[in-house]
């Protein structure tokens, strides 16, 4: 601790990214990163935009980009947002939305990323328990608050709350904002967007990171209520008025309009995971039902972290949270069918 720090840094607990190892051929299955490639048409859009025009500052507002989103979702321009990744984008609806004196409501099994913002906003909170199957209550959410998040599916379990059941959510709710995170939506679920035009109290935060393989362009958006996302408008602009790049924003809207290619990757995803869940049953763990790009698992008679050192012994990477109702569980990135091969292969070493 420093004496120039300001007062309430020495109280902040940070977030912990996922291990970004340097050791080569290591089988990386602990960031959700998509395994195939960005799409071709988005490295050709980014590749035209390296000229001379980068001495010039980017489109502040991201205009293309907003059109393609809004293209895609059959929105307006105005009722999309962009930022930085979409940690970005949910610091400012923290900041810009959740500040109201009363707790934000949230799983207390979800995204560590949410009471960190709390610590670092001022925010109160109370982390609502999921079920015994780990699964969101609707009806535990009816209760006074400053605000609901919660991840969709939900992250790390995979989990996946039905959109009518979010509809419930937010009929009960109408006095407060409803976010919901759809980092992992295009592996197995519907977007809540369908229904920003009869919510105004509804933003959906996504990013291209995870079913559009551009973890590495950092690029998040939400949808909503032309109100709300003037809230956010009036944060970025008071915070970084040019939070995405010239490469980011042609990157980003071309990877918007390649459906063809996002929906056979995502496709692949998909499979890869059926295929895995089958192989971890019959090795004996509990799988927790996934529409994510990642499977939460446990073995009834294995200990979680031993089990996570002997695979990494083995050249395989995957995640273990040490949180209490969850001590016992991996996350396990989906890759590609070779990765999942050495996956199921170090496990059957160590299970012998």
């Amino acid at each position: 601790m420093s004496k120039f720090w300001s007062p309430f840094v020495k109280d902040l607990v940070p977030y912990v990214p996922g291990e970004q190892p340097k050791l080569a051929k290591l089988v990386k299955l602990n960031t959700n990163e998509n395994p195939y490639g960005p799409s071709p048409k988005a490295l050709a859009a980014m590749q035209t935009e390296l000229n001379d025009n980068l001495r010039l500052y980017p489109d502040p507002n991201g205009e293309r980009l907003k059109q393609a989103i809004a293209d895609y979702y059959g929105v307006q321009p105005a009722q999309v947002f962009l930022g930085n990744g979409s940690d970005e984008v949910l610091a400012h609806a923290f900041h810009g939305l959740f500040q109201h004196g009363k707790p934000l409501l949230f799983p207390d099994i979800t995204y560590s990323f949410y009471p960190v913002y709390c610590g670092l906003y001022g925010i109160p909170f109370e982390a609502v328990p999921l079920d015994e199957q780990f699964q969101i209550r609707v009806a535990d959410y009816a209760k006074p608050n400053g605000g609901i998040i919660f991840p969709n599916p939900n992250a790390p379990t995979g989990c996946l709350l039905a959109l009518d059941a979010i509809e419930q959510l937010l009929k009960s709710n109408p006095d407060s904002v409803v976010v919901v995170d759809e980092a992992y939506v295009d592996f197995g679920g519907e977007t809540a967007i369908t229904l920003v035009d009869r919510y105004p109290n509804l933003l959906v935060t996504q990013t291209l990171s995870k079913s559009r393989s551009l973890a590495g362009l950092r690029v998040g958006l939400a949808v909503g209520h032309p109100d709300l996302i003037e809230a956010l408008e009036r944060i970025k602009n008071s915070f970084n008025s040019y939070p995405l790049d010239r490469m980011a924003i042609v990157g980003a809207a071309a990877a918007f309009e390649d459906k063809a290619y996002f929906q056979q990757t995502c496709q692949a995803v998909i499979d890869s995971r059926e295929q895995l869940v089958a192989e971890l049953n019959d090795l004996g763990f509990d799988v927790l039902p996934s529409a994510a790009n990642f499977v939460f698992v446990r073995h009834p008679q294995k200990d979680a972290a031993t089990l996570a050192a002997s695979l990494r012994e083995q050249g395989v990477i995957v995640r273990h949270f040490k949180q209490a109702r969850i001590a016992q569980f991996l996350r396990i990135s989906i890759g590609t069918p070779e990765q999942s091969r050495a996956l199921v292969e170090a496990l059957k070493v160590y299970l012998g």
